[in-house]
């Protein structure tokens, strides 16, 4: 089935058709079980990620409190929201690449409200439609409340979904290409991501070709391992790719990121990212030869 509603202009959000994200994992914040009581120190460690990211090359940014585990199932506490407002809203005022959120474990609610008022450009959402049991409990996608939120809010923020979200397992065996679809044709996504099982492994090339075909036109993002060594094998079936561990010093996911791991794995991914376009220009050159004789 065609989609008949709207996917996510990657070019008009990134300036590229196929965007390297990286990912800036924030400190404990309040109320979470390690807050450490300085939310200037969080504020940080931020700005460098961000800035680390930008100077990188990276083509966009995702917020994440992801040092807030262990996570609330749904709802976070209202200091998270507001200490992820700050957060965002200064980091867009140091940086000119996208931002995006993601709200972890399952808040979308409260990321779309953030990315609303901030007027940023997109959200993550780690289970937007079927059901996952995951380490916080069964965690039920909410798209029917998130998609009329957004209409609520008049906002265009843009819904990158998770299909078979890592450190989860579906309830249930469902077909990756019918996981997709769903996420897509009933789930409205604006784009999907496919993930490894966990954080830092990365999905197989099988299953993202799968994923790549069955999101037709829905731009399909890896969302967990990828390496400057195995994104030029990973990103000939994807779109854009989401980016962490890899990018961290020494590649320790508790270290900030280094620049320097930045640029490399930039510099791989539009190496290869070229090469994807002129094969794909010689394939259509071929045919067209091909008919014409």
């Amino acid at each position: 089935m065609k989609k008949i509603f709207r996917s996510v202009n990657l070019k008009q959000i990134f300036q590229t058709n196929n965007p390297i994200i990286g990912v800036v994992h924030l400190l404990p914040l309040p109320t979470s079980p390690r807050w450490g009581g300085n939310l200037k120190a969080v504020i940080a460690r931020a700005e460098q990620e961000a800035t680390a990211l930008a100077a990188g090359g990276a083509d966009g940014i995702i917020v994440e409190n992801f040092f807030d585990a262990p996570f609330a199932k749904e709802r976070v506490d209202p200091a998270v929201v507001s200490a992820m407002t700050v957060i965002v809203e200064r980091l867009k005022g140091m940086v000119t690449i996208p931002i995006g959120i993601n709200v972890l474990r399952n808040d979308a609610r409260s990321g779309m409200a953030i990315a609303s008022c901030l007027d940023i450009a997109f959200i993550r959402v780690n289970v937007l439609t079927g059901i996952m049991a995951t380490d916080q409990g069964f965690i039920e996608g909410q798209a029917y409340e998130l998609l009329r939120y957004r209409r609520e809010l008049d906002s265009q923020v843009a819904i990158l979904a998770d299909v078979l979200v890592k450190h989860a397992r579906p309830l249930g065996t469902p077909n990756l290409t019918t996981a997709v679809q769903d996420t897509i044709e009933r789930g409205l996504a604006d784009a999907v991501i496919l993930s490894g099982w966990a954080t830092g492994s990365p999905p197989n090339r099988e299953d993202l070709e799968l994923a790549a075909a069955a999101a037709g036109n829905t731009p399909v993002f890896i969302g967990s391992g990828a390496t400057w060594e195995n994104i030029p094998q990973l990103i000939q079936a994807a779109d854009g790719v989401i980016v962490a561990s890899s990018l961290k010093r020494q590649g320790k996911i508790t270290e900030t990121i280094d620049p320097l791991r930045v640029s490399q794995f930039v510099e791989a991914a539009r190496q290869s990212i070229k090469q994807k376009q002129e094969q794909k220009n010689d394939s259509s050159a071929n045919k067209v030869m091909r008919k014409a004789l």
